[in-house]
């Protein structure tokens, strides 16, 4: 066990790197996997460390997200490393899901603080432009704390649009692009 929440640590660790060096590319659908992806075993218990990452072609890593609202058992499978049956279960258990604080407390009834932190780095809850919380917001590529609070300060939005044009005003144009992939529509 402590080999595993060690190589879960690492994971979370190296994910979170790499989310933070991916932040401007939105994320693909897992249709969209590399073969080599696809084709990755998966096991209820631990195993080699694998990670669900596409390349693009000019090089820039492009982590694969499932939308908790909309995924399918084999999406999870395929996509979430060393994910079993009994987390399938569970994930569903839970929908739709309103916030991405309802799954950490939801799923955090299963499994410890690290291994919901790990799911996160796979799976997002669709955001809500006039009721989503701030937590929710931040799964957007480059909102912080601070623009989380001003975008909910500014509601109601009359349309998507409306939000997108306030959130260009606090995040790049590719942080803009891969916002729309995080949205509710």
């Amino acid at each position: 066990m402590n080999s595993a929440m060690r190589s879960a640590a690492l994971s979370v660790a190296l994910l979170a790197f790499l989310l933070i060096q991916s932040a401007c590319t939105p994320p693909t659908s897992p249709a969209d996997s590399s073969s080599t992806a696809q084709q990755e075993s998966v096991a209820a218990e631990p195993s080699e460390d694998t990670t669900s990452e596409d390349t693009a072609a000019d090089g820039e890593i492009v982590l694969d997200r499932i939308n908790l609202n909309d995924m399918t058992r084999e999406e999870l499978l395929e996509t979430i490393p060393d994910f079993g049956n009994r987390m399938v279960r569970e994930f569903f258990e839970y929908q739709p899901y309103v916030s991405i604080q309802q799954f950490r407390r939801e799923i955090g009834k299963y499994v410890d603080d690290q291994q919901v932190a790990y799911y996160e780095s796979y799976i997002y809850v669709p955001v809500e432009v006039n009721d989503s919380d701030a937590e929710t917001l931040k799964q957007i590529p480059g909102i912080t704390d601070e623009i989380a609070e001003a975008l909910m300060s500014a509601r109601p939005f009359d349309s998507t649009e409306a939000f997108m044009a306030a959130l260009s005003d606090h995040i790049s144009e590719e942080q803009i692009e891969a916002a729309s992939s995080y949205l509710n529509e």
